[in-house]
C-alpha cells in the first residue's frame, strides 16, 4: 500500500494541486515518519509547529487558486542556511543556541514558492567531513545496511542528515551544500539525487561558509525530476552575494524530455585509478552503455591534472576555512567561555567549541597561508587549480557536452572502517568530486544499481558552465534505464501494533 510519505515530490506537488490530500495532511504524515526514525539522527532541530502552521497557509493558497511551484512540499533544510528565529548550528558546539534574525536566500526562495519546513538537518560539523561522524549532535546513521548485516552505515558527509532523511521518506528533498563532493557523495551513498550546480547559481547569502570560492548550495532528493523543481525555485541571482551570477533560471524539470541524441560525452582516462573495485568500473561501463542507447557519443578524454586535484583541494579549502571560522571568538555570538583575559576568551572558546576535525583542519589552514609557506603551499594549489580548470575547458571547446565518471570510489562504510587512525583515507572519498568544485561546474550524482552487499552506488555527470538542464537530460536516461533501487527497509520503525502492547 502507498502511503502518503512514498510519493515522489513531483507526485505530492501534483496531487496536492488536485486535492487529493491537504498540505497539512501531508506536513502531519511527514511528522510521523521523523517521529519513528529518531534512531537515525538526521534532524538537529524539529520544527512541528511552524510546519504546520506553514501547511494551513499552503493550503489557504491552494483554496484561493495562489498555489506557488512548491506549494505544501514538505522539506528538510541543512543545518548550514541560515533560517530566522530557528536554531542554527552548523552541527558545532560553537554555534549551539545560535538563532539567526535572518533568512538565507536559498531557504528564503523554498518559502516564497509555497514549500513547508520540517526542521534542520544534521551534517558534519561546518561540513567538514565525508561520513557525516564529525558532527557535535552525534552521527546520522544511513537507513540502509548491507545484506545479512546490522552494522550501522555511514550516509557519506557533509551532507548526510539530508541524504539519509530522503532515502529514509523523512522528507521529499532537502537542501545540501557541496564543497567537495558534500552533495554528491551522500546521494551516491544512500540512492538519491543530488546536483552541486555551477558556482554562483545559487546564493550563498545565509550559508554558514566553509570555503566561500567553493561552497555552493543545491538539492538532494529521491528523483532526478524532484532535484530539478527543486533547482529551479532554489537557483536565481541575488544582489546580496557576490559571486552570485546574474543568469536566466531554465527550467529544468522540461529538460527531462530533451533527450540526449547527438551528445558527445566524455570519458577520462585519469578517472580509472587503481585500487577501485572491479564493480564501481562495471557500473561506469555500464553507465557508458546505456547512454550509447540512448544515442550519445562515446569518446575517450584526458583531464591530466586530476591527479593534483586532491592535494591542491586540502590546501585551498582549510585555508579558507581558517579564515571564514576566525569570526567565531566567543564575542558576538554563540559559545563563550571565560578566560584569564580576552585572548585567553578565544583560545578557551574555540578549543572547547571546535571539534577535532576542524581544529586540525583550522591549522592546517593557517599553516600554509603563513609567512614563508604561502607560495609554497597556497599559491601553488591556486595555480594547479588554474590547471585543473583548464583540462575541462579543453575538454568542452573540442565539442564534450558532458563527462561521465563514479561517483564514489566504493560503496558506502561502516562507522569507523575509515579515517579512525589516519584522515587522508577519509579525504580520498572526494577523489572523484573535488575537481568539480576546483573548477566550479556543475555535477550530478544519480542512482545506477547496487554493490554486491546490496548498497547503492551512484555515477557522477559532470557538465558546462551553467548548463545544468544538460546533465538533467542526461541523468534522466540513466534513471530509467538503471534497475530500480527500492527503498531501504524501516529496520528504525517500531513493529506494526507495538504502541498497543504498552503499558
Amino acid at each position: 500500500m502507498t502511503t502518503l510519505t512514498d510519493l515522489t515530490l513531483a507526485e505530492a506537488r501534483d496531487a496536492l494541486l488536485r486535492k487529493d490530500f491537504s498540505a497539512v495532511e501531508l506536513a502531519k504524515a511527514q511528522l510521523a515518519e521523523i517521529e519513528q526514525a529518531r534512531a537515525l539522527n538526521a534532524f538537529i532541530t524539529e520544527t512541528p509547529a511552524k510546519a504546520l502552521a506553514m501547511a494551513e497557509a499552503s493550503d489557504a493558497r491552494i483554496a484561493r487558486g495562489e498555489a506557488g511551484p512548491l506549494e505544501g512540499v514538505p522539506l528538510g533544510v541543512k543545518d548550514l542556511y541560515c533560517t530566522e528565529g530557528v536554531a542554527t548550528t552548523a552541527a558545532s558546539h560553537i554555534l549551539e543556541g545560535f538563532k539567526p534574525a535572518y533568512e538565507s536566500t536559498v531557504s528564503a526562495n523554498l518559502w516564497r514558492d509555497g514549500a513547508v519546513m520540517l526542521g534542520k538537518l544534521n551534517l558534519d560539523e561546518f561540513a567538514m567531513g565525508s561520513s557525516n561522524e564529525t558532527s557535535y549532535f552525534g552521527p546520522v546513521v544511513s537507513p540502509w545496511r548491507r545484506q545479512g548485516s546490522d552494522t550501522k552505515i555511514v550516509p557519506g558527509g557533509s551532507s548526510g542528515g539530508s541524504a539519509a532523511a530522503v532515502a529514509a521518506r523523512l522528507c521529499f528533498g532537502a537542501t545540501a551544500t557541496d564543497t567537495g563532493g558534500s552533495i554528491r557523495q551522500p546521494a551516491a551513498f544512500t540512492g538519491t539525487v543530488g546536483i552541486k550546480p555551477t558556482y554562483g547559481r545559487c546564493s550563498r547569502w545565509g550559508i554558514v561558509a566553509f570555503a566561500s570560492s567553493l561552497d555552493q548550495a543545491g538539492p538532494i532528493a529521491r528523483t532526478v525530476r524532484d532535484a530539478a523543481i527543486l533547482m529551479r525555485s532554489m537557483a536565481g541571482h541575488d544582489p546580496k552575494d557576490t559571486t552570485s551570477v546574474d543568469a536566466p533560471v531554465p527550467d529544468y524539470e522540461a529538460a527531462l524530455s530533451r533527450g540526449v541524441k547527438g551528445m558527445k560525452i566524455g570519458i577520462p582516462k585519469e578517472y580509472r585509478i587503481q585500487g577501485v573495485p572491479a564493480e564501481i568500473d562495471a557500473l561506469w561501463e555500464q553507465g557508458v552503455a546505456w547512454l550509447k542507447d540512448a544515442g550519445a557519443t562515446i569518446v575517450d578524454i584526458s583531464l591530466p591534472h586530476t591527479r593534483y586535484a586532491l592535494p591542491a583541494y586540502y590546501i585551498v579549502a582549510p585555508a579558507e576555512a581558517s579564515s571564514n571560522l576566525a569570526r567565531y571568538d566567543g564575542v558576538r555570538y554563540g559559545l563563550r567561555v571565560p578566560g584569564k583575559d580576552i585572548v585567553g576568551m578565544y583560545e578557551e572558546t574555540r578549543a572547547a567549541g571546535f571539534g577535532k576535525e576542524v581544529r586540525r583542519r583550522i591549522m592546517i589552514g593557517a599553516y600554509v597561508l603563513s609567512a614563508g609557506y604561502y607560495d609554497a603551499y597556497y599559491v601553488r594549489a591556486q595555480k594547479i587549480r588554474t590547471l585543473i580548470k583548464q583540462d575541462f575547458d579543453r575538454a568542452y571547446a573540442d565539442g564534450v557536452d558532458a563527462i561521465l565518471t563514479p561517483a564514489t570510489p566504493s560503496a558506502a562504510f561502516g562507522f569507523g572502517e575509515k579515517g579512525s587512525g589516519d584522515p587522508v583515507e577519509m579525504y580520498l572519498n572526494d577523489v572523484f568530486t573535488v575537481t568539480v568544485n576546483m573548477a566550479g561546474l556543475p555535477g550530478l550524482a544519480v542512482p545506477a544499481g547496487t554493490s554486491s552487499e546490496g548498497l547503492p552506488l551512484g555515477l557522477q555527470l559532470i557538465g558546462r558552465p551553467f548548463d545544468e538542464e544538460t546533465l538533467f537530460a542526461l541523468a534522466s536516461v540513466i534513471e530509467k534505464a538503471a534497475p530500480k533501487i527500492a527503498p531501504p527497509p524501516k529496520w528504525w520503525a517500531p513493529p506494526v501494533g507495538f504502541a498497543d502492547t504498552l503499558p
